[in-house]
């Protein structure tokens, strides 16, 4: 688009271009796509998007919203306060966790009243994300020995065939589950504002419904791998933890190193067809292969860093930071991630967000619901672990005979194994609690009373295996937690 800057007013006119995956060639189609701009992006931007305006001729000179035959039409919006773009906070590392968890909020609530139907289901498959991969493997092979190297290509084309070969029935299985939605498309850091205290999330894909319908995991993984790329790691695992913890999906962490790749792809891909725009200045195009460079890159570290199959345990009182970690690190590793506070009400046929505050080991905490909720959790487990992935169960773990139970499950699945006890001190476990209890759908019921309980009853990590038990500080900043539990995990990286 051509973008034009007046005041507080922006104008947004489509070139004439047909680049294939978009067609703005005629004045029809023009109006249309930015009809579908402002209905689309009015999803997660509402107050910004004003209208479609028409572009006349008055003079001989070009005007927006005059009298007269549209020559054109443009998107009118409100202009957007350049100090609140993510990508600009970023550059000044100027980005609060509690920023990263209002976009995590607004997009797990965005992705669940989007729209579904068989159409989106069919586009967002495992089908539709190899047709766009075998379309960027064509249009990105003239790179090779420019901004892609041979070998990065031919990993990344065989990481893919391998997810085309073994992981159909994943993606089967979350387009059964409703995870393929009209999403955004386009989730960079430049699409995100902090503005009047909330988060406005723009400039969605209308052009082609093949990028916009998709399983939500791809949106989330573009702007992971944005920050990720940008040099913040910790915000992509505050984003993703924040975001596993409103939607509780679980299976989402095993297809996100595929999206991941993917979108690193696209963005070296996009960068790369500025090399040969002749309206592009030589800086420009330098800049721009050095991006492609280093997305190339990255996809490819997406592509060749796999896990080994694993399970690994929480073990904690309630409020010590488990669930949090579990989540940050199931994103990390690309594990499956299973809550026993969502298995537990699961089991018992009630929502994972209504609230059962009921004293410690009565009513749906009895010591046989605690003990079914434990069997289920491995049983959701065991799959998983025959077909070589890692798993994280979300619990507490707090008995000897529940740690020894999963020990058992690793050792029958020949899996690494990993407990990792989440610590905290008094104080801040309280004010966790306290938080807790003004927050709407909340899956845990974990309350002071249970706390105190709990540790009453706790039983010591002392009987698993040298190498198998790592006690984690819950109050340093997520990051660090998730390092140390990747460092112990997996030493030789």
């Amino acid at each position: 688009s051509y973008v034009f800057l007046a005041g507080e007013l922006v104008y947004k006119l489509k070139k004439p271009l047909d680049l294939g995956f978009l067609d703005f060639t005629t004045l029809e189609k023009r109006r249309h796509y930015c009809q579908q701009e402002v209905r689309l992006n009015r999803r997660l931007c509402d107050e910004t998007y004003l209208g479609v305006v028409p572009v006349t001729l008055v003079g001989g000179q070009a005007r927006v919203e005059a009298e007269g035959e549209a020559i054109d039409y443009a998107v009118k919006m409100r202009r957007l306060p350049e100090e609140g773009m993510l990508s600009r906070l970023l550059e000044r590392d100027a980005v609060t966790p509690g920023q990263m968890a209002l976009v995590a909020r607004r997009l797990a609530e965005f992705h669940a009243s989007s729209e579904r139907n068989a159409e989106i289901d069919r586009y967002g498959g495992l089908e539709t994300a190899l047709v766009n991969w075998r379309e960027n493997f064509e249009q990105t092979e003239p790179h090779i020995g420019r901004t892609v190297h041979r070998d990065q290509f031919d990993d990344i084309r065989a990481f893919i065939d391998g997810v085309a070969q073994v992981d159909a029935d994943l993606f089967d299985l979350r387009v059964r589950e409703g995870r393929a939605r009209d999403c955004h498309g386009d989730l960079r850091s430049d699409a995100v504002c902090f503005t009047n205290g909330g988060v406005c999330i723009f400039d969605c894909i209308e052009f082609n419904e093949r990028f916009r319908y998709s399983d939500v995991a791809a949106d989330i993984a573009f702007l992971a791998m944005d920050l990720e790329h940008r040099g913040h790691q910790g915000l992509s695992d505050e984003l993703l933890s924040r975001y596993l913890s409103a939607t509780l999906d679980s299976t989402l962490p095993l297809v996100l190193p595929f999206y991941k790749c993917y979108r690193a792809y696209v963005r070296a891909k996009v960068d790369g067809f500025q090399l040969g725009q002749p309206e592009v200045d030589a800086a420009q195009q330098a800049r721009a292969a050095e991006s492609a460079r280093r997305h190339y890159a990255l996809a490819h570290d997406y592509a060749t860093h796999t896990p080994p199959r694993a399970l690994i345990i929480t073990a904690g009182v309630t409020g010590s930071g488990k669930s949090f970690l579990a989540n940050a690190l199931a994103a990390r590793l690309g594990a499956a991630v299973f809550s026993s506070d969502v298995v537990r009400k699961r089991l018992v046929g009630i929502e994972p967000a209504e609230r059962r505050l009921e004293p410690f080991e009565s009513g749906i905490y009895r010591p046989e619901v605690t003990a079914r909720t434990y069997r289920e959790l491995r049983d959701d487990a065991r799959p998983w672990l025959d077909r070589d992935k890692p798993v994280i169960l979300d619990a507490s773990y707090l008995q000897r005979a529940q740690r020894r139970a999963a020990l058992r499950l690793a050792m029958e699945t020949e899996a690494r194994f990993l407990a990792l006890e989440c610590e905290a001190e008094e104080a801040v476990v309280w004010e966790r609690l306290s938080e807790r209890r003004g927050e709407e759908r909340v899956v845990s019921d974990g309350r002071w009373e249970i706390y105190q309980a709990q540790q009453e009853r706790r039983e010591p990590v002392d009987e698993l295996p040298v190498g198998a038990h790592l006690a984690i500080d819950t109050t340093r900043p997520l990051r660090e937690q998730v390092d140390a539990a990747v460092r112990h995990f997996q030493p030789e990286t």
